[in-house]
């Protein structure tokens, strides 16, 4: 890496209590990318310790800052997104590993951005960790209007190849988004009202208005699910529950948004809820209605 050269691609990543993720990230970006000059840049999302300095301390000429307030997926990114001066942004999770041959998946990336000039940004094919052959994303479906749920293409299962072609795509996947600079200059940063989840989504959908986004599958990345929060933790159903209403709110419009927020409420959050009672699921059951709450006051507050 020449760090005097202007850097072709920026590594961003955010950090939060987990910087032996983060480090690991970091070693498979430094051993496996070399043909081309990048910067990596690191936002510690206010840890319990200043975990930014431990990361300098092994690689010292990585870029980023330790902020004093947790600011969430979206406002970690921005801050990032605000110090890079690459030509192509490369959002990953911390909780990521990039392949061997990752230099080459880079290259073909920005090949195709430059031979399709038009494009919003790429998501690779994602894998699971553990086992390494299942897949996590090849691509998604669009959110149905009114319950604003869709499906994950590929979603855990065995890669026989199956997934290979790339495809125009609603939406990125949260934990890998390849951008051009050009795109960010014109849109702008992430949605910072969801903290955790759906912000990608939102984002993504006023991305497309303008710019096409692309799973592209000769890339790929491993991605250890919800290492940071746990799987269907209580922390991942509140937001879940509540973003999945904001969004709503945000990107349905008239008679449908109307629909859209009544179905949520007053249909699927008090299904779910018996559910989760009838399951004696009580830490989930007051995260769902917590959230539902923090989005309705978020609603009635006037925010958009």
């Amino acid at each position: 890496m020449n760090k005097k050269s202007h850097p072709r691609i920026s590594f961003i990543t955010v950090n939060y209590n987990g910087v032996n993720d983060t480090l690991n990230l970091l070693q498979t970006i430094f051993d496996n990318v070399s043909s081309f000059c990048f910067e990596v840049i690191v936002i510690d999302n206010a840890s319990d310790s200043n975990e930014f300095e431990l990361i300098l301390q092994r690689y010292p000429f990585v870029k980023g800052k330790c902020l004093s307030k947790n600011l969430g997926f979206a406002g970690g990114n921005n801050i990032g997104l605000e110090l890079a001066c690459g030509d192509y942004l490369y959002l990953i999770n911390n909780d990521t590993l990039l392949p061997r041959n990752a230099d080459l998946q880079i290259q073909a990336m920005i090949s195709f951005c430059e031979s399709n000039p038009n494009v919003g940004g790429l998501s690779p094919k994602i894998m699971y960790h553990n086992p390494s052959n299942l897949i996590q994303f090849a691509g998604s479906t669009p959110l149905t209007p009114i319950t604003i749920r869709n499906k994950q293409i590929g979603y855990k299962e065995i890669d026989y190849g199956q997934y290979d072609k790339i495809a125009q795509i609603p939406y990125f996947h949260g934990a890998a988004m390849f951008i051009p600079q050009r795109v960010i200059e014109y849109v702008g940063g992430m949605p910072t009202c969801y903290f955790l989840y759906y912000e990608e989504l939102d984002w993504s959908t006023s991305i497309t208005k303008y710019f096409p986004l692309y799973y592209f599958p000769s890339a790929q990345i491993f991605h250890l699910e919800s290492a940071s929060t746990g799987i269907d933790s209580p922390l991942k159903t509140y937001y879940i529950t509540r973003n999945r209403i904001i969004f709503a709110f945000r990107q349905r419009k008239y008679i449908l948004r109307v629909i859209a927020l009544s179905y949520l409420i007053l249909i699927a959050f008090p299904m779910h809820l018996f559910l989760l009672l009838f399951k004696l699921k009580f830490k989930q059951s007051g995260a769902m209605i917590k959230g539902v709450l923090s989005a309705c006051g978020w609603i009635v507050a006037g925010h958009r």
